[in-house]
């Protein structure tokens, strides 16, 4: 073979290969479209165990057994927990603030608004307070609760329980609903 014809040969096959790879970006999107037509997601992890930071520094945690990818969806992208999730929040310098865990999660990328059902618990290890409920509602970036279902909420000398809850997600500047229980208060 001459060098004329060899160069001839390479060029066809690097348009080939580019063809192909401009083919594959087509097909991709092709994927991501019929398994958002059939209502499957587009990844799935198991034993996931999700590092957030912010400025170097580790500001929480994600843990759970089972993630479903639902992010090629166009106007409610999510993923989905079904077999529990556990969110430990860093507040106070590097140790556990906040721990959230609950049997089943949803949570909506844009508005960044979380569904947590079966079990949920949140624990703010700072002043020991625990909130235990079905179904809590998190806004992660006003960083609020909020439930319609009943509740306990143990506080260090206090224990309420009740239907329909809101409050900070370090369980302060709480607003309950429907209330029964034993209250301490001190007076200045």
């Amino acid at each position: 073979m001459n060098i004329t014809t060899n160069k001839i040969i390479k060029s066809i096959a690097l348009l080939l290969g580019i063809a192909m790879l401009f083919s594959c970006d087509n097909n991709t999107q092709k994927a991501r479209d019929f398994l958002a037509d059939k209502n499957l997601p587009i990844g799935i992890t198991t034993n996931a165990f999700h590092v957030y930071k912010d400025s170097g520094r580790i500001t929480s945690k994600l843990i759970t057994a089972k993630m479903l990818d639902y992010s090629n969806r166009t106007l409610h992208p999510y993923s989905k927990f079904p077999e529990g999730i556990k969110i430990v929040n860093f507040e106070n310098k590097g140790l556990d603030s906040i721990t959230i865990t609950g049997d089943f999660a949803l949570s909506y990328t844009k508005t960044s608004i979380s569904e947590i059902k079966g079990n949920v618990v949140v624990i703010n290890h700072s002043d020991k307070s625990r909130l235990e409920t079905e179904q809590l509602f998190w806004d992660e970036k006003t960083k609020y609760f909020v439930s319609e279902k009943a509740f306990k909420l143990t506080k260090e000398n206090d224990t309420i329980f009740g239907i329909g809850f809101e409050s900070k997600d370090d369980l302060s500047k709480h607003l309950s609903k429907k209330t029964i229980g034993k209250l301490e208060t001190s007076e200045n």
